[in-house]
């Protein structure tokens, strides 16, 4: 995977450019505001770059067998939109941390925790909590801004309209994909106690789908094919590979967020249990427990300050329900659909076996 660990060099690279571009801007607000530049380089280095991984190779797999060759200008514009994808991504945590309270990110304090922090320390007036998350929302924003920005620079590098219209339109999508399945999720935390079993089953599959499915690996995959100028049946063939896949990489992520090991993840241990995550792993739990079981686990499931001991007791109820080795076999499933969809498919060799890599990457994995 020489050629990926490459590309996540160029990311970097494009990325600490724009905030270099950008810091004069921010420079002649005051020096107050370059803590939002300081921050924005902390979220920005290092990851896992997956979802920069997956438009680069979706734009590999079209690019790769099409007669036009490969320019360093496309190239260039690829490498900008994959970017932009990182971009996104961290704006999405930062406002994810603030609606999940979370204390941790990447084992640092989070972007909110980090203002308060600052708060504190120059003793400053007011709610330091408060402040905290005013400026991570902020935060958010202006990198929500700014994946806008890079996005732009990308498609005008491209030099070619339609695919450059084509990637928006992907990019568009994607960005309300993401936010209605993060309503979806903070709706469920609460509305659950109006749904039946088979209703909440249902509710945590879509947050799954629209939430992470789409927006962690198809809409990047489907980004880079239309970059590429990939046909209609090679954006189904990506889509059909790359929406099972998503699936699948987010149940990982619920199992983590329950059973990780906290010096990996670098997120507590429970910590999905602390901020009551109704995921597919917690309705599939509810629907096999007993009703004293399921009464308890209702009550513990969303306490902030759930102890050790009952940590465990809500992993066990997992585990004894069969939840989780249903939850595993999902997952099987799902990477199977995946791999599937790309049997005998008109896209690139050497890019189907790079996806197939990924896929093992983003399924089999302890953080």
């Amino acid at each position: 995977m020489a050629e990926s660990v490459r590309l996540v060099d160029l990311v970097q690279s494009r990325l600490d450019g724009f905030l270099d571009d950008r810091s004069s801007i921010v420079g002649t607000i005051g020096p107050d505001v370059t803590a939002l530049l300081d921050d924005s380089r902390r979220f920005l280095s290092g990851g896992k770059r997956f979802r920069a991984q997956f438009c680069h190779w979706g734009w590999r797999a079209v690019a790769g067998i099409r007669e036009a060759p490969v320019t360093q200008r496309e190239l260039d514009a690829v490498i900008g939109a994959a970017s932009a994808l990182e971009l996104f991504h961290a704006a999405a945590l930062v406002h994810d941390d603030v609606i999940d309270s979370s204390d941790t990110r990447r084992g640092e304090p989070s972007a909110h925790r980090r203002f308060a922090a600052r708060h504190a320390e120059n003793r400053w007036a007011g709610d330091g909590a408060a402040f905290g998350t005013s400026a991570a929302i902020l935060l958010g924003d202006l990198l929500l801004g700014w994946s806008d920005e890079l996005l732009d620079d990308a498609l005008f590098e491209l030099g070619d309209a339609q695919r450059a219209r084509a990637a928006r339109q992907l990019f568009n999508t994607m960005r309300t994909d993401v936010t209605a399945g993060q309503y979806l999720d903070v709706l469920e935390e609460s509305a659950w106690v109006g749904r039946d079993e088979a209703e909440q089953l249902e509710a945590a599959r879509r947050v799954v789908v629209f939430k992470s499915a789409k927006y962690s690996i198809e809409a990047p995959l489907l980004i880079g094919a239309a970059l590429g100028g990939g046909s209609d049946a090679q954006l189904e063939t990506l889509s059909a590979f790359g929406l099972p896949l998503g699936i699948a990489f987010q149940l990982r992520d619920d199992l983590l967020g329950v059973f990780g090991d906290a010096a990996v993840t670098g997120k507590p241990s429970g910590d999905d249990l602390r901020e009551g995550k109704r995921t597919l792993l917690v309705a599939l739990t509810r629907s096999r427990v007993s009703g004293s079981v399921r009464r308890v686990f209702d009550e513990l499931l969303g306490d902030p300050n759930l102890d050790t001991e009952q940590v465990l007791m809500l992993q066990g109820a997992m585990r004894d329900s069969g939840a989780v080795d249903e939850v595993e076999e999902v997952i099987d499933r799902e990477v199977r659909r995946a791999n599937a969809a790309l049997d005998e498919a008109s896209l690139a060799p050497e890019a189907i076996a790079a996806l197939r890599q990924l896929t093992a990457r983003v399924t089999d994995r302890d953080a």
